[in-house]
């Protein structure tokens, strides 16, 4: 083949692929306007320990809030880059990714933050993840964790108490008592019990074990014999102790014993008379008898100094 010749195939088929490429082009221009946005469709990834049904429900609400209209508006005007910026402000997720389908759906697949307790904090409320990260506590992405209450600083933080709340989460035993936790301090994390009356000083985050072998010691040993109205505080957090505060902060005097007296004058009946046991005598009942018993003395005393 002459080379004019090969050159002039060169030019046609590039001509050729322009002209390919402008037609797909214009042909997806043309099927990006007819299509519209027939729905959206939301999907998780990683998502345990969120509500499904309330996430999605959630982020469908906040779409409905952007700025511009998504269903029922060509394709090519929804700008999906910017629907991720939108959702990612809310603060909820680790990542948001957008696409529009070649059936017309909007598809926002989410990687959400995975809560591990939800705290009240004066009038705040706002869950904390595993890396200390706060979540704000929107109603719409409502998550099924445990409760703590507390006031948190710079030195004392939420994720500060994870691994108490984590041991009880992951014993059967301690879950089924435990039903939400109180932060009084680094050395002070209440256990709040699902039954009233009492609660249960953790101490710190330290022999979680020990602690909980003590715990169950007065619950099995020490409360069914005492009553469970008795205390309202079972503190584990000493080290080999179990210390439990009375509900009645009265204070309780020691019980006075009284020891029976035999009067000499009974002692010498007859045995058949004293068979019925007699009752303490009080101090004042003593006193009156002692008088009683001197009195005969000192008159017989007196006649005989004085001889008429």
């Amino acid at each position: 083949m002459a080379p004019a010749t090969k050159k002039i195939l060169k030019w046609s088929i590039l001509i050729l692929l322009l002209a390919y490429v402008a037609g797909i082009t214009v042909w997806a221009r043309f099927e990006a306007d007819r299509h519209i946005i027939r729905g959206i469709t939301i999907s998780m990834e990683n998502g345990k320990g969120l509500s499904d049904t309330i996430t999605t429900r959630g982020i469908k609400a906040s779409l409905m809030k952007y700025p511009q209209k998504i269903v029922g508006v060509p394709a090519n005007t929804v700008n999906t880059l910017d629907i991720e910026r939108y959702l990612m402000k809310i603060n909820n997720f680790e990542d948001v990714k957008c696409y529009v389908s070649s059936a017309g759906e909007l598809k926002v697949t989410i990687c959400p933050m995975i809560p591990e307790m939800r705290v009240f904090d004066g009038n705040q409320s706002y869950y904390v993840n595993k890396a200390g990260k706060r979540i704000n506590s929107n109603a719409e992405f409502y998550a099924d964790v445990p409760i703590v209450s507390g006031h948190f600083t710079k030195n004392f933080r939420p994720e500060s108490i994870l691994p108490v709340i984590r041991f009880v989460n992951s014993d059967e035993k301690l879950k089924e008592i435990v039903g939400m936790f109180e932060a009084r301090g680094p050395r002070d994390i209440i256990l709040i019990p699902r039954i009233a009356g009492h609660v249960i000083n953790f101490g710190d985050t330290t022999r979680l074990k020990e602690k909980r072998a003590a715990l169950l010691t007065a619950y099995h040993k020490i409360i069914p014999y005492k009553g469970w109205e008795e205390y309202d505080t079972i503190s584990v957090k000493f080290r080999g102790q179990i210390v439990a505060t009375r509900r009645n902060k009265a204070p309780r005097f020691p019980i006075e014993v009284y020891e029976e007296e035999i009067d000499p004058e009974e002692q010498a009946l007859p045995n058949d008379s004293v068979r019925e046991v007699q009752q303490p005598l009080t101090p004042e009942q003593k006193a009156a008898r002692k008088a009683a018993a001197e009195k005969p003395k000192t008159a017989q005393g007196a006649s005989t100094s004085n001889p008429t």
